[in-house]
């Protein structure tokens, strides 16, 4: 016989809707009261400080239709969209944009995937910045960089095509600072191994794997970021 008492399950489930419901409300509300950077229902914004969301928000930019371009836009970035380069074979690039600019370091103009760049851009905001003020007492006027895109196979013996075929990776070779000196890893990686040290953690935050003089002789002279890969930092 039926007691008349709601069931417990279902008074549940309906406080936990409510309880969504509201928090859902507070976050889309055009008066929130919470920041950008912890809300996830606003998108990446580069100059947004970093939070617990700002991966996810990083990786919706990423995967949405024109949703790296955007982020792009709205920070100080200088780039120019271009038409994907389709070619035959493993070569070409998807979203293509020429990068000369990533927040307040000059690039010397280079075609790369937006991905590539927008990473760069959080990197530059987030990790190199910070650094050179910590660690060399300037800021970073220029990114000194070997290329991004490069239609060839992976340097060695390996028959796989290296990531620079499609432009999902960029090889960073040093930097010229606000005080006029220039750092670069091939003269510098020993003589600066704080700054180096958190630029390539900084690096292995926003780049899927990173690859530095530590992995191989290759790479004795530059960080090779990709925008793909399992994590490999080294």
């Amino acid at each position: 016989m039926a007691s008349g008492k709601p069931d417990k399950t279902w008074v549940s489930i309906l406080l936990i809707g409510l309880i969504g419901f509201g928090i859902y409300k507070l976050l889309t509300h055009p008066s929130t009261p919470i920041p950008k950077a912890w809300n996830p229902t606003k998108p990446l914004a580069i100059e947004d400080d970093v939070t617990p969301f700002t991966p996810f928000k990083l990786t919706t930019a990423l995967r949405s239709d024109n949703g790296c371009i955007d982020v792009l836009k709205a920070g100080s970035i200088g780039f120019s969209k271009m038409p994907d380069l389709v070619l035959s074979g493993a070569c070409g690039i998807d979203d293509r944009v020429t990068l000369s600019k990533v927040g307040t370091a000059s690039v010397k103009p280079l075609q790369t995937s937006c991905p590539i760049a927008l990473r760069s851009a959080m990197w530059e905001r987030h990790s190199l910045q910070p650094a050179a003020r910590q660690f060399l007492g300037a800021e970073i006027t220029e990114i000194l960089h070997y290329s991004s895109y490069n239609c060839r196979r992976i340097r060695g013996s390996s028959n796989r095509w290296s990531t620079h075929a499609t432009a999902e990776a960029i090889d960073v070779a040093g930097f010229v600072l606000s005080d006029g000196r220039k750092i670069t890893l091939l003269k510098d990686w020993n003589n600066e191994p704080a700054f180096f040290d958190a630029i390539q953690r900084g690096a292995c935050r926003w780049f899927k794997t990173v690859l530095g003089p530590n992995y191989n002789s290759l790479h004795r002279d530059h960080f090779h970021l990709q925008s793909v890969g399992r994590g490999t930092c080294s």
